[in-house]
């Protein structure tokens, strides 16, 4: 298939192309690069534009001949969501409704789209599998769950093909180090835990050490960033065969406290990592796991690198690669 790739120059977006690829797919990478970088398109095309442009989304959709698509493109801070909530509304739904609308123009039918466990809000139960009930904590969660809730209707009226995968905490980097993790600001925990196991003075706030969890910090379920792309090509590939028309969750199914995040970056890199308490940020729940049962069952997709020790170890050999380039 011809895949357009929103948001294909990031983080998880390069390296789902690579995984595209890699099985015989072709990429087209549609991106803004106000996120993502013109280095991380090293599969297929870049068409540089915003989702929110219809007229260049379906002249692209056209004259690519795109088959599918598979759509990162937005906003995914939690915290920042909190102070600028319009911008999420506009960037995630706003924008990804202008996407689905080129769809149908162009006659495209099939899309997976990046959702987020931030759908779910407080947990009332974990680990959480699909039938939770939502009821977000941020704009950054309810503007995701307003698009899934667009993919219903479009699938039920215009025989829209869907997936959305709502995913835990994407980690690590690829394995061939080809491309990773770069933000500005960086606000993930691993590579922040390197940056402050690394020589100079930064140091890692740990946010809230008096949780209900074992050593007192969150628990999250932290992904490898190459499980995650895999993910997508395969829930596309079921797409074009069978359908699905589903949420399914993404993670590694364990839970790991940010103090064990903590623990694997000093063993990995044989550094102490400089760190300060702070306090809980608003709208963090104590823990955060995934029930991985229906991406196992639709699927058959099960996590082949999303140990700690292997994400951790794969971010830092990407980290060391950046700071030599910069340095």
């Amino acid at each position: 298939m011809r895949v357009l790739v929103t948001g294909g120059a990031g983080y998880i977006g390069s390296q789902t192309c690579k995984v595209l690829a890699e099985s015989g797919h072709e990429p087209v990478v549609f991106d803004d690069l106000s996120q993502g970088h013109r280095w991380a398109v090293r599969w297929g095309d870049l068409v540089v534009g915003n989702i929110a442009d219809g007229a260049l989304l379906r002249r692209t959709m056209a004259g690519e001949r795109i088959d599918a698509v598979i759509h990162f493109a937005g906003s995914a801070n939690v915290g920042e969501s909190m102070q600028q909530p319009v911008k999420y509304f506009v960037d995630n739904t706003v924008g990804s409704m202008a996407l689905l609308d080129a769809m149908m123009c162009a006659g495209v039918s099939r899309i997976v789209f990046s959702s987020t466990c931030a759908t779910y809000g407080l947990p009332i139960r974990t680990p959480l599998d699909e039938a939770h009930p939502t009821a977000p904590l941020s704009p950054y969660g309810e503007s995701k769950l307003a698009v899934e809730k667009a993919l219903r209707w479009l699938g039920l009226l215009n025989g829209l093909k869907w997936v959305a995968l709502r995913y835990f905490n994407a980690a690590g980097a690829d394995p061939d180090g080809m491309v990773g993790e770069v933000h500005e600001p960086e606000t993930h925990l691993i590579p922040l835990a390197l940056r402050a196991a690394a020589p100079g003075d930064y140091r890692l706030r740990i946010f809230g050490t008096d949780y209900p969890t074992p050593d007192g910090t969150a628990i999250r379920d932290y992904i490898h960033v190459a499980d995650l792309a895999r993910a997508h090509v395969v829930a596309l590939e079921m797409l074009e065969r069978d359908g699905l028309n589903d949420v399914v969750n993404l993670g590694s199914g364990k839970g790991v406290s940010v103090l064990e995040v903590v623990s694997a970056v000093e063993r990995v890199t044989g550094s102490s990592v400089r760190r300060v308490a702070a306090p809980r940020r608003e709208g963090d729940p104590p823990a955060l796991v995934a029930d991985l049962s229906k991406a196992r069952q639709l699927l058959s997709w099960m996590p082949q690198r999303s140990d700690l020790q292997t994400i951790v170890a794969d971010a830092w050999r990407w980290q060391q690669k950046m700071s030599a380039l910069a340095g």
